[in-house]
């Protein structure tokens, strides 16, 4: 991960392509140790591409990554698989829940002050 970031710095600063020794200058700058593996390969597999189209594609396959916390699947499983139906109504109830927080008198000062 801190190739990727010394790579990315590097662009930031202005180098389109930087080299292996401009990552160990960035990596060795703030202490890292640069693993001459890791750095061949990042450069190897960003050779010749644009580093903004690279985040794009990366963002659109994150974007397909499923991410909760399996609360669709918990309620699907208490339902007892009991049909579709079911299943669409179980995921949007999270959806309908709305938080409301009752302010007491005592969140303020926690019900002690500090300077007492």
């Amino acid at each position: 991960m801190k190739v990727v970031a010394a790579y990315l710095l590097a662009v930031l600063g202005g180098n389109t392509s930087p080299s292996a020794d401009d990552l160990k200058n960035i990596l060795g700058s703030v202490g890292a140790d640069a693993d001459e593996d890791k750095i061949e390969l990042l450069l190897s597999e960003v050779k010749g591409k644009d580093i903004t189209e690279l985040i794009a594609s990366g963002r659109e396959k994150l974007a397909s990554v499923p991410a909760g916390g399996g609360g669709a699947a918990i309620a699907v499983a208490a339902s007892g698989g009991g049909g579709g139906a079911g299943a669409a109504v179980a995921a949007e109830e999270p959806k309908k829940e709305e938080k409301v927080e009752e302010k007491e008198e005592s969140d303020d000062d926690m019900g002690f002050s500090l300077f007492d």
